[in-house]
Formats: C-alpha cells, sequence, structure tokens
C-alpha cells in the first residue's frame, strides 16, 4: 500500500446483510484511532474471482469470507496456510503488497478463544465431542478439537458422505453418525457444537431431541443471529453452559485485523456491547 492510501477491508459472502463484522471492525477502526473502513459485500459465485482481483486495486488489503465462499476461495488463492489448507477452508484473505492472496483460516482459533473466555473450565480433553454439520465451520471445529485432545469427535451431518470425508481427513477419532440419530449421538457428550446454519435468521430450526444431553456438558452454537437459538436456550435449560457464536466470530476477527490494520485488537465486553448494538 502506497503513501497515504486508506486501507479498506470487508466480508465476502451471499447473503451478507446478517453479518456483523462490519461493525465489530468499525469499532476497533474508530477505538485505536485507526483510518481505515470495513464494508459488507454480497458477491455471488459467478462474481467471486472477478471481485477478488479488483479488490486490491481499489484499495482493499483484505477481507473476511463467509458462507457459501470459504471453501471456494482456496482454489484462488497464490498462497493457503497449513491450517486452511487442513480445514479446506478460509474465512480471512490477506491482498499482499506483491500483489498475491494469501488464505488463512482462524475460525479453529476463534472457536477455542471464545469457547476459554465464555465456559471456563472448558477442554476438549473432558470427554467427546458432538458436532452437528460437516461444512468449512465444521472442519475448522474439527482440527481444533482433535489437536486439543477430544478423545472422540462424533458428527452427524445430513449428507452423510461429507461426514465422512471428515473421518478421512482428521483421523480414527471421528465417529462419523446418521443424521436421524444426531440426538443419541448427544449420550455422555462433554461438547456439544451446532456448526450448520439450521437456527439462523430466515434457516429452519435445529430439530434435533435433547434428552441424552448431559446437564454437565457445554454447548456452543456458532450462529450468531439471532444471538440467542432456541438449540442454546433449550440446552440452558437443560443445564448446560452454553456459548453462543458471537465470541466466536469476535475472536476469529483478531488475527486478521492485526494483518490488515496493524493493530492486534482485544476482545473485550466494550466490543460485545458495540456489536450488540449494531
Amino acid at each position: 500500500m502506497s503513501g497515504d492510501r486508506i486501507p479498506l477491508a470487508g466480508v465476502i459472502g451471499s447473503p451478507v446483510a446478517h453479518s456483523r463484522s462490519p461493525a465489530l471492525h468499525g469499532h476497533w477502526l474508530r477505538t485505536y484511532g485507526i483510518a481505515g473502513y470495513y464494508i459488507p459485500m454480497d458477491v455471488a459465485y459467478a462474481d467471486l474471482r472477478r471481485a477478488l482481483e479488483v479488490l486490491p486495486a481499489l484499495g482493499f488489503v483484505g477481507v473476511n469470507v463467509t458462507i457459501p465462499h470459504k471453501e471456494t476461495v482456496l482454489a484462488m488463492a497464490d498462497l493457503v496456510s497449513d491450517r486452511a489448507a487442513l480445514i479446506g477452508a478460509a474465512n480471512t484473505l490477506i491482498f499482499r503488497a506483491d500483489g498475491k492472496i494469501h488464505a488463512d483460516n482462524t475460525d479453529g482459533y476463534g472457536f477455542v478463544e471464545n469457547l476459554r473466555q465464555n465456559a471456563p473450565g472448558w477442554s476438549a480433553k473432558a470427554g467427546p465431542a458432538a458436532v452437528l454439520g460437516a461444512g468449512g465451520a465444521a472442519r475448522a471445529v474439527l482440527a481444533s478439537l482433535v489437536e486439543l485432545g477430544a478423545p472422540e469427535v462424533r458428527v452427524a451431518n445430513r449428507t452423510r458422505a461429507r461426514a465422512e470425508a471428515l473421518r478421512a481427513d482428521f483421523g480414527n477419532r471421528v465417529v462419523v453418525w446418521d443424521w436421524v440419530q444426531a440426538g443419541t449421538m448427544l449420550e455422555d457428550a462433554a461438547t456439544v457444537v451446532n456448526t450448520t446454519a439450521l437456527g439462523m435468521t430466515g434457516k429452519p430450526e435445529l430439530r434435533v431431541p435433547l434428552d441424552a444431553l448431559s446437564p454437565s456438558a457445554v454447548v456452543a452454537d456458532l450462529v450468531y443471529a439471532p444471538l440467542r437459538t432456541r438449540f442454546l436456550e433449550a440446552a440452558a435449560a437443560i443445564g448446560c453452559v452454553t456459548v453462543d457464536g458471537l465470541g466466536m466470530l469476535l475472536h476469529q476477527a483478531v488475527p486478521g485485523f492485526e494483518r490488515w490494520f496493524g493493530r492486534r485488537p482485544v476482545v473485550d465486553e466494550a466490543t460485545r456491547a458495540a456489536v450488540l448494538a449494531a
């Protein structure tokens, strides 16, 4: 970036109107007095490559990537981090000064930091984990759970083949369950995570019976619009510690902001409040 050019960043997805990333990054930009902007961009699949080619010329230093482009952008990047390659998806792109696009995935980092901040004492080693869904976010969660020593990671997905692919990539600690057995999969699970879009505003509800869920389980939902999904409300009623998806959004944004704007931001109550007020 040359001269006094104002750094631009944003989030690319479709849909993207629900994203709270602009409020988050805007809060940090104001808090740290940084001249820069972060905007939402609804980009269709057919326009994705062209957008990535044009954005750097417009002054963009990078973008976040959300549904449904997180896996597609890997093939469009010049450089891919080890964790993005392992997960098979990227959520953070850095447009380098030499013209190359660097793809990274900070979802796993955000997932873990969110649990550590909002479920004190949580440990992946405490018992089996149960993961609903098998998309890009699920891969990030699985990578983290396996790395942190979860003894078993159960996965159920509406399309079983996608869950089987996770087992092939992440090893024998991953156990695949049929979607219709997802409720049974929760038995004795210490960590339960919804990585699907079910329960998100405008999407069908997540209809998995929670009869087998232990009150001692930590239950996380990656959905953050609405903030408190019916899934989390039902888990809380059982007695579980519940963790909403907003915290993961806040924490996964830290590495990208630091790379784009040169300052490592802090996730605190003011950050959360600013995003909730948006």
